[in-house]
């Protein structure tokens, strides 16, 4: 099949890209002594699970117990739900994964704490918790220099019953806020990468003093992750511990947010949006639009430091080469607003491709993956773990 039998909009997968993408990741975490268990919110996606395996990933990440149910179906043996899960129902629907799958989850409350407790206190054994901790994004977990939270937090989670503190965990979101007035792209990363292992070494160090945790260098997994601090990443030792696993998801793909952040250049993008123009207007100020049939549901509305409009359209696919007289201005649920500049003469029916914003949150709004190698699309991937 053609690209041209393709109905609008479809998502494409270019499938040498994103071997490269997968390929690359795996060498960052062997060059580090690091297990990958990649997050898979991003491609939701059993058959991209299967293709991480073979490189070598061990174990996945998911961010819902969807997922986790989703995954477990499908033969995965190993998840971790990085996202402090609460409420008996979804702990329950957890608990009955762990008859096929190793399953822990993070928590980073007492209270969630004694939720879980609540549930596993019964079971034959205890299930595997990770304390997360904030290394300066600002969402959930621990404040990684409060020390004294940190060692109460860790010291209620161990002596609950059912529960086995099994590590701690982190995200890096501030590596998203881009470089500060006195710093190169490049160099926010590698202080973002710096920051999120640095701080988690610090915290297990504390951990590894206080009465009560029972913690060593080889039993507390300290597992970090975020796509652009991955692109920085060195692992360190510190007191015996080092960063054990990473957790990147947004790799596979990349997506104009990674390009703005110098964490990928824009020819590693392996995600697409194919698209047809369906209106052209020339406006009473003189300025040329174009209107395609991909809007909010399927590019989102998310920007972040750096994009420019909601996505970058291309003038050659092939070469990933952007087109510069088109600008994704605007978006409503089902139409995307492009202005045309310069040499951009799109007309009814023509069609294009464009690199979304952000690439999780297209993909989770669509149901298949179309691979494509050039101008063929040899594979249809379905989207196996939407909504839930």
């Amino acid at each position: 099949m053609t690209l041209s039998a393709l109905s609008t909009p479809a998502l494409l997968i270019e499938q040498s890209r994103l071997q490269e993408n997968l390929a690359a990741m795996q060498a960052t975490a062997d060059a580090n002594d690091v297990t990958l268990r990649p997050h898979v919110k991003t491609h939701k996606s059993v058959a991209i699970a299967e293709q991480q395996q073979q490189r070598g990933a061990e174990g996945l990440t998911v961010a819902t117990v969807h997922e986790a149910e989703t995954f477990v179906a499908a033969g995965f043996d190993d998840v971790r739900v990085a996202y402090p899960v609460v409420g008996r129902p979804k702990h329950e629907r957890l608990r009955a994964l762990r008859a096929a799958a190793t399953l822990s989850f993070t928590v980073d409350t007492m209270a969630g704490a004694d939720q879980a407790s609540a549930v596993y206190a019964g079971a034959d054994n205890p299930v595997e918790v990770l304390m997360e901790v904030d290394v300066g994004h600002g969402r959930c977990g621990v404040h990684w220099a409060d020390d004294a939270a940190a060692v109460a937090l860790a010291q209620h989670i161990a002596s609950l019953p059912g529960l086995q503190l099994a590590g701690i965990l982190t995200h890096a979101g501030q590596a998203y806020d881009g470089p500060s007035d006195d710093e190169t792209a490049k160099g926010a990363l590698r202080r973002a990468a710096r920051h999120e292992r640095d701080r988690m070494l610090s915290v297990a160090c504390a951990l590894a003093e206080a009465d009560g945790v029972d913690v060593t260098p080889d039993d507390l997994e300290i597992s970090v992750g975020s796509t652009p601090s991955m692109a920085a990443f060195e692992n360190a030792t510190r007191d015996g511990f080092r960063v054990t696993e990473i957790r990147p998801g947004n790799y596979v793909m990349h997506d104009a947010m990674q390009v703005a952040l110098g964490a990928a250049p824009l020819g590693d993008c392996a995600l697409t949006v194919l698209t047809t123009v369906v209106s052209t207007q020339q406006k009473p100020d003189g300025t040329a639009h174009a209107f395609v049939d991909a809007g909010k549901k399927v590019f989102t509305t998310d920007t972040g430091y750096g994009t420019d409009g909601h996505g970058i359209a291309l003038a050659d696919a092939a070469q990933m080469r952007p087109h510069p007289g088109l600008r994704v201005d605007h978006l409503s649920e089902e139409h995307g607003w492009l202005t045309m500049t310069g040499d951009a003469d799109l007309t009814v029916g023509d069609r294009l491709r464009i690199v979304p914003n952000h690439a999780c949150v297209t993909v989770a709004n669509q149901d298949t993956l179309h691979v494509v190698d050039g101008p063929s699309v040899v594979d249809a991937w379905s989207v196996d773990a939407r909504g839930g």
